[in-house]
């Protein structure tokens, strides 16, 4: 335990520099809480990844709020439901494997890929809906959808988010980016609810964890605004070709 909390402390210091730009810092902390405590229930993992991620995911939303003015009327909506969806998709953790979700979710990250490849301008301008409801639909239908993946499951909801916003609502990468950090926080902070009702929190550890992403985070977010799009969406691009990588060895080598 000892020796498994500086590398817990430096995965979560990179999750939080990683999650800060395009989102995907669970693909960095739940392999190293799994592998750390491999006879802990999931659901006490994800609850302490959600934990030590909360601090990190707030801190980067502030930061970027101080410099960009945030579509407030698709993110609050999207917030909402999101929540609602994370809360859900927490409590079904217990009723069905997320580990059955991995083919599925391997397709849609090889789609986001290739599509983000191809199109060169994606995200690169921030042209939004000019009709306000359908805004709102299509932000409460994304953070529904996206919440519900978050709570159950969780690695690449925030490359999710940005793929979405982009594409159905219009956003840039750095306005995409600060609107999944709000219905990331959330997200979290929906899911912590039910974790840590059931105790299932390793509050040590997520602490410890939680300082360090929040640091990161400070990191991440900096190097995003100093940037701007391009170099969003070239860390967008790395960070779901890792995420296809990751899903096809535990999908088909595990």
């Amino acid at each position: 335990m000892d020796l498994a909390l500086p590398l817990l402390a430096v995965g979560a210091f990179f999750a939080g520099t990683v999650d800060a730009v395009v989102g995907g810092g669970g693909l960095i902390q739940i392999p190293l809480l799994f592998s750390t405590f491999p006879q802990a229930s999931p659901g006490t993992l994800f609850g302490t990844n959600k934990l030590a991620s909360v601090l990190g995911t707030t801190s980067a939303a502030v930061q970027y709020s101080r410099r960009l003015t945030i579509p407030w009327r698709a993110a609050g909506p999207a917030a909402i439901a999101a929540a609602t969806g994370s809360w859900l998709g927490a409590r079904t953790v217990v009723l069905f494997p997320p580990a059955a979700l991995r083919p599925l979710i391997l397709i849609l990250l090889t789609a986001v890929a290739v599509y983000t490849f191809i199109r060169k301008d994606f995200g690169t301008q921030h042209q939004r809906l000019t009709n306000a409801s359908r805004e709102q639909r299509r932000a409460l239908a994304i953070g529904a959808a996206v919440g519900f993946y978050d709570g159950f499951f969780g690695p690449g909801t925030g490359s999710f988010l940005i793929f979405l916003f982009i594409r159905f609502l219009g956003m840039d990468f750095l306005h995409a980016s600060v609107s999944a950090k709000i219905i990331n926080v959330a997200t979290n902070l929906a899911a912590i609810a039910v974790f840590v009702s059931h105790g299932e929190v390793f509050w040590q550890v997520a602490a410890i964890m939680g300082a360090c992403n929040l640091l990161g985070s400070r990191v991440g977010t900096a190097l995003a605004l100093r940037h701007g799009a391009v170099f969003v969406r070239k860390a967008f691009l790395f960070v779901v070709i890792v995420l296809i990588l990751r899903f096809s060895y535990d999908t088909f080598l595990t």
